[in-house]
């Protein structure tokens, strides 16, 4: 059950005030991104080698929670690196950071954080990791990060999938507490964003995860870690001592043969290039100097 069926596409699923307000949370709380996001991150870097072409500019999307920072640099040591938050309060906190980063700034390649928007057509790799599935706007975002890319340029990003969390959703649906999180999009809507947003070329793909506890105590440390409940229609009621503990005894309904308890989690991968602009030919024609630009840089060349 992923929810998808009762709420059409592009439906509010994501509390944005709850979003902006779990990623400055963790941001400030944790030096590096969550551990689920890291392991993520190691991942997309080992499928980084399949594309050939080589950028110079590379743009990290949500670079304080995402990770990979370390891995993009030895990949490209010659690229310059930068990281975007649309955030204003993580977009300072970057800037913080990577000010106070002396080591990395010795060691050559640090990154340096973008004052407000990229320069369009800047980024020829634009990285975003475990960040789409908690926008409230996907198609918004996918566009923004279509401008930012040089034509040519290739997206590389991950999110959760609609299987994560599921063995939470009859627990939450028997006790009346709402969504335990939002209903995640599925890979194949996510492709067709890609193309509506104008992308070309897109690869999706998909892996799950099983996650093991030892207590219920130890689900929810990691979950809060993983940016807590997002989902517009959780539980709108305060939560009091006596509902954590009926949270607790809940989650041992989880407890598998093997004496762990046990959740799911879906995690959606996916590249795609931004092709040589298109002009639709018509009796009369106008093509903005910007466009025929693209266009004659484009000419004769392509991805590898």
């Amino acid at each position: 059950m992923n929810g998808n069926e009762s709420l059409p596409q592009g439906a509010a699923q994501i509390d944005e005030a709850a979003a902006r307000h779990q990623g400055r949370r963790l941001a400030r709380q944790q030096p590096q991104p969550p551990w689920l996001h890291q392991e993520v991150a190691q991942r997309m870097l080992e499928r980084l080698p399949v594309i050939k072409l080589q950028p110079q500019r590379v743009l990290q999307s949500q670079a304080l929670l995402g990770g990979g920072d370390e891995g993009l640099r030895q990949l490209y040591p010659k690229a310059r690196q930068a990281w975007w938050e649309e955030d204003e309060a993580l977009r300072a906190l970057a800037q913080q950071r990577l000010k106070r980063s002396l080591w990395q700034s010795l060691r050559g390649g640090a990154a340096s954080a973008l004052p407000e928007q990229p320069e369009p057509g800047w980024a020829q790799l634009l990285w975003a990791n475990m960040g789409l599935h908690g926008a409230s706007d996907k198609p918004a975002l996918l566009a923004r990060w279509h401008a930012a890319l040089a034509v040519d340029g290739f997206l590389m990003f991950s999110c959760l999938g609609p299987d994560s969390f599921m063995e939470l959703r009859p627990l939450y649906a028997r006790e009346g507490w709402g969504d335990p999180a939002p209903a995640w999009v599925d890979m194949h809507d996510l492709g067709d964003m890609l193309v509506h947003a104008g992308f070309a070329d897109p690869v999706m793909d998909q892996e799950h995860l099983r996650l093991t506890w030892g207590s219920p105590e130890d689900v929810l440390r990691d979950l809060r870690a993983l940016g807590g409940n997002l989902a517009a229609r959780r539980f709108a009621g305060l939560r009091t001592p006596r509902w954590r503990q009926r949270l607790l005894a809940g989650l041992e309904s989880l407890r598998g043969a093997d004496g762990r308890l046990t959740l799911s989690v879906e995690l959606v991968y996916g590249h795609a290039f931004k092709p040589q602009p298109r002009v639709k030919l018509a009796a009369q024609t106008e093509v903005s100097l910007d466009q025929m630009r693209a266009m004659v840089r484009g000419a004769g060349g392509g991805k590898t």
